[in-house]
Formats: structure tokens, sequence, C-alpha cells
């Protein structure tokens, strides 16, 4: 028990370190490598209450692809870094308000669950004991029942973002040299292979 106590100060601990650093980083490659810091950290989180097969997903979906898709698009565009903190300056008005109103309504939502905790169990779905049932059972009958659309929909906007990255990377720009692939794959012989006949003793 004081194992597990410790255990779950600490990858708390260094989660939210890591969550304020992505924040707070100025260079943005470092926010991403936090990230991945603190979804490292969120596994292990899930591995303590018991839920390894989410701990798993973390790892394997969000740090092995989502996170390296994000340090990937970061370190390939020509982000300029001076007019992006101009940019965060000028919007700063709108970002706090918006973080005001998303704080606000977690308020809300804690205290309702603190003044009335039975509420939560009028909403919860139903979900096969996990004395008869795996947690990976569990979360696939909940997941592929109750929330198929959300599931989907969810599918759909990383569709859209991988698209969008490849979109990003793919764009021209002055100095940069792009890969033809259609003329290197039309060109003949000719123009790929030159024969030279080399003199004996004598170099090329």
């Amino acid at each position: 028990m004081i194992l597990s106590a410790l255990a779950f100060y600490l990858f708390a601990g260094i989660l939210i370190l890591s969550g304020l650093m992505v924040i707070t980083a100025r260079n943005p490659v470092h926010s991403v490598l936090f990230l991945i810091l603190a979804f490292f950290n969120a596994a292990g989180l899930f591995v303590l209450v018991g839920a390894e097969f989410l701990a798993m997903i973390l790892v394997v979906v969000y740090v092995g692809a989502v996170a390296v898709l994000f340090l990937f698009v970061v370190m390939m565009l020509d982000i300029n870094f001076a007019a992006l903190r101009r940019g965060i300056r000028r919007n700063l008005a709108l970002g706090l308000t918006v973080g005001t109103v998303l704080l606000a309504e977690l308020v809300v939502v804690v205290g309702a669950w603190a003044v009335a905790p039975e509420v939560a169990s009028h909403t919860a779905p139903v979900v096969a004991p996990l004395v008869s049932a795996t947690n990976t059972q569990a979360l696939g009958s909940i997941l592929y029942t109750r929330y198929i659309y959300a599931f989907e929909g969810s599918g759909l906007v990383l569709l859209v973002a991988m698209i969008g990255a490849i979109v990003l990377t793919h764009r021209r720009r002055s100095g940069v040299r792009r890969q033809a692939i259609a003329t290197q794959v039309s060109r003949s012989r000719a123009e790929t292979i030159e024969v030279v006949k080399v003199p004996t003793g004598h170099g090329i």
C-alpha cells in the first residue's frame, strides 16, 4: 500500500510538472518532448489503477504515433518564433476568456459531484463486473456500444489532423527542394546510367 501511494505521488507529480512545461517551454520541440513524458507518467497511473490496456494504448498510440507525428511536424515546419509570440500576445485576451470559461465549467462539474455524488451513478453505463470480465473486455463492450459514435468521430478528427500535417509539410517554400517522384520513376536508362570506359592504368 505504501509503495503504491509513493508510486502514485511520483507519477502524478512528474505528470503535473511536465504538463506545465508543455505550455511554458519556449521551444515547441521541447514542448512535444515534455508531452511525451506526461504520456508515460499518465500510463503509469493507469497501471496503478488496474487499467493496463489503457496504459498500453496510451504509450503505443499517443507516444508512438501522435506525439512523434507532432514532433516531426514541429521540426519540419519553418516556424517563425517571433511571429508566433506576437500572435500569442495579440490573442491573449481571447485565450484567457476561453480558459476562464473552461475553468468555470470544471468547477461546476466538480462541485456537483461534491454536493450530490449520487448523480454520477445515474449516468454511469452498465458494465460487466470486472470479476467476470477483464479490463479489455469491459472497455471494448462499452466503447463499441454506448460510445461508438464518439469513437468514430475521434477517428475522423485524427484523420483530418493527419491530412493537415501532410499538407503543411508538403507545401511549396522558397529555398526548399522537393522530391519529384513522378520524374524519378519516368527516367529512362540512358538518363540514369552512364557507362564509362576507363583505360587500363588510369583513374576516372
